[in-house]
């Protein structure tokens, strides 16, 4: 890998996957079983880094003023009527380090008069390894940044996409867009599915976390947008944001 990297990263069941673009558009896909250790291997030189990553990164807590992050709302709503859905309700910070699902509820539901949804509860684990690893380490707190796939997808094409990334025509109208944007996607692709095994990183991890490098790559030239516009912080001093690109550029 050359100077300056742009990684996009996604929790997969294996861990972290991540793809890396370069400024001349080389490539790499990695996975790694902990995101300390992701965070080791592209942060522990002089190499200029931005990492975005799809997980919830600030939190509400029982010390915050208000329920519900507010990128989270702004979110559905402009992924409406198609991929609202896709932006899951966040949990408190309580929560997230519950013994059990019931338990995670009656705190979640005490904390944000909301109860967790079973697909929230299945990212908790990556939620609070987030969460921890960003508490305990400074110097990750200003490179690693909160995307969303379906945001940025929804910025890179001004509207959301018409079908689920789980479908075969989901992910082929995802493909097609990076695929205008970014010239070493069917590569980058096909490197990772032969890479990986699909019970350890699935096919639209892959596109998840490109996606998310795409955005990183286009920071760099124009500077990212932030959902909401005014983040707000949490308790730890964590941002609560969804950042995504603000245009479409050929990264050739």
């Amino acid at each position: 890998m050359d100077k300056k990297m742009f990684v996009g990263v996604d929790g997969c069941r294996a861990g972290w996957f991540a793809v890396a673009l370069t400024e001349t558009d080389s490539f790499g896909v990695f996975q790694f079983p902990k995101i300390s250790d992701l965070y080791s291997f592209f942060c522990d030189s002089n190499t200029p880094v931005r990492i975005l990553v799809d997980i919830p990164i600030g939190l509400v807590d029982s010390k915050s003023n208000f329920k519900r992050r507010f990128c989270d709302i702004e979110a559905r709503s402009l992924l409406r009527p198609y991929r609202q859905s896709s932006v899951f309700p966040t949990p408190c910070r309580e929560a997230i380090y519950a013994k059990n699902y019931e338990s995670a509820c009656d705190i979640n539901e005490e904390v944000t008069g909301k109860r967790l949804t079973k697909q929230t509860w299945g990212i908790v684990p990556k939620i609070r390894e987030m969460n921890d690893f960003l508490i305990a380490t400074d110097s990750a707190k200003e490179k690693i940044i909160e995307a969303h796939p379906e945001i940025c997808f929804w910025a890179l094409a001004g509207k959301p996409m018409e079908y689920s990334k789980k479908e075969s025509e989901g992910f082929s109208e995802r493909k097609k867009l990076l695929q205008e944007i970014c010239t070493s996607t069917d590569e980058i692709v096909q490197n990772a599915l032969s890479k990986y095994r699909r019970k350890d990183v699935a096919r639209d991890d892959i596109l998840d976390a490109l996606v998310a490098s795409v955005t990183a790559k286009l920071s760099f030239q124009r500077g990212l947008k932030s959902i909401p516009k005014i983040p707000e912080k949490d308790s730890q001093g964590l941002p609560m944001q969804i950042v995504y690109p603000t245009f479409r550029r050929c990264l050739e």
